[in-house]
């Protein structure tokens, strides 16, 4: 008997192939990772199961004569204003599998974006620089503690001016941003080395996230933050001063307060060496770190911390935008970290319950605005810096970001974005189309030689 559950019966996407147009070359069944497309011999024809098709449009993009179309499925249930079709669509999947729904990337509902309804004032009557050789205009930024006021005095060997007040230490970024935090596992290592060169080009930082570090990456290690998170894979005295800065993550925008998961298919063997877990095990990380139950907790880390690393990289604290943002981030300056870096609801994920995704959070604008305006209030705003992530976009985005009080912006979304990923946010499958988070050598092989990048092991 033919059967197909509800859930099979109505597909997102449909599969367009002109039989005119395809030569039977079977590139589409070789780069789809979901086997949508097969090959029937007896008819010397393509066929394609659309209930597979997940709109990553790799086949699309790969077919040498332009066969295949991918189409959203127009067929759509009777209007319903409290049910919508996702609505429906997600419990037909639910009652499948008996589960909670994964998700990943950021939360795509439809809620304000608050850029979009931002405008920059300028400046038209202002003189520019006059001489660019002697008045540089830089996007040079210090992140780190800044003195109240600084003491200079004359060195009275040379008649030169000499500062005498002491700075704590300082990360540079040449340019104001740095590749958000995404683990080793949740992107494979070739994501991964082509963040940490990029970061060495450019003169700015690249995340580990809270994977660890993989031994080929140590020597990127002047343009490296190192993450410490609740489950503390791949911490080690070694690892903690392989970088010059170190992040403990508290929260992350796309799932506040819930910890993180990798799943096991997505755990090899090298991944489980630089995590220091079993191989194929899931790893977990638990909702709060276990020795942090107070802001004098985690002072005790972070100046733990300071102390394995002979008090010379700053330490920052990432936590989530929620609605205590505020009060939250003056609590994490006054307990010693040179930064805090605030993640928005639209901030991605490689997994993530899709209840919470969708519906757990605040736009990372708000969450700026608050925690600038409450610092400099209580007059510590020079105590720590502010990066913020989660829903930056465009340059448009960063500068907005940047007057709303950031010294700094994280990419993430957008790096992979620019490495080739087209949003089909089903990362935490481990077969991501374009090789970017998935372990499949072959899959990560792909794309990896399409950007010029040379894939693991090679």
């Amino acid at each position: 008997m033919l059967y197909k559950s509800v859930n099979e019966s109505f597909n997102e996407f449909i599969i367009d192939r002109s039989d005119a147009k395809c030569i039977r070359c079977k590139v589409c069944v070789r780069q789809c990772a979901y086997e949508v497309h097969s090959y029937v011999a007896a008819d010397d024809a393509l066929a394609e199961d659309s209930t597979l098709c997940i709109g990553c449009r790799r086949c699309s993009a790969f077919c040498p004569t332009g066969a295949i179309t991918i189409k959203s499925n127009e067929e759509t249930f009777k209007r319903n204003e409290s049910w919508s079709g996702a609505h429906i669509r997600n419990l037909y999947a639910q009652a499948d599998t008996g589960g909670i729904l994964l998700a990943a990337m950021g939360n795509p509902a439809k809620y304000p974006i608050y850029w979009d309804h931002m405008l920059l004032d300028a400046s038209q009557v202002t003189n520019p620089s006059i001489d660019p050789l002697r008045e540089p205009m830089e996007l040079r930024t210090y992140l780190g503690k800044k003195p109240h006021s600084i003491e200079v005095v004359r060195n009275e060997k040379t008649g030169k001016p000499e500062l005498k007040t002491q700075l704590a230490p300082q990360l540079k970024l040449e340019y104001p941003f740095i590749f958000s935090a995404m683990s080793y596992g949740a992107l494979n290592l070739n994501a991964h080395k082509a963040m940490a060169a990029a970061a060495e080009e450019l003169g700015t930082l690249y995340n580990t996230g809270e994977g660890g570090l993989h031994k080929d990456l140590y020597r990127y290690g002047k343009n490296v933050i190192v993450q410490v998170a609740s489950g503390r894979f791949g911490v080690s005295e070694a690892y903690l001063n392989a970088g010059v800065g170190i992040e403990i993550k508290i929260g992350q925008g796309a799932k506040p307060g819930i910890g993180g998961h990798l799943p096991g298919e997505k755990v090899s063997p090298e991944i489980s060496e630089t995590r220091m877990i079993p191989i194929g095990s899931d790893a977990i990380s638990p909702a709060p770190h276990h020795d942090i139950y107070s802001i004098e907790d985690l002072r005790q880390l972070i100046f733990a911390l300071k102390e394995a690393t002979n008090y010379e990289k700053p330490v920052s604290v990432k936590i989530a935008a929620v609605h205590h943002v505020a009060a939250i981030a003056s609590g994490i300056a006054r307990a010693g970290a040179d930064i805090i870096t605030i993640d928005g609801f639209r901030g991605g994920t490689g997994a993530a319950p899709q209840v919470i995704r969708d519906n757990v959070g605040i736009p990372m604008e708000l969450a700026l605005a608050a925690v600038d305006s409450r610092l400099r209030d209580e007059g510590i705003r020079n105590q720590v810096s502010i990066v913020v992530g989660g829903g930056v976009r465009s340059s448009g985005d960063a500068i907005k970001a940047i007057a709303l009080g950031a010294d700094a912006i994280n990419l993430g979304t957008s790096t992979l974005l620019a490495l080739g990923c087209t949003l089909c946010q089903r990362c935490y499958t481990g077969k991501c189309p374009w090789g970017i988070t998935t372990n499949n050598p072959y899959l990560a092989k792909q794309e990896m030689n399409l950007l010029g990048v040379m894939p693991a092991g090679e």
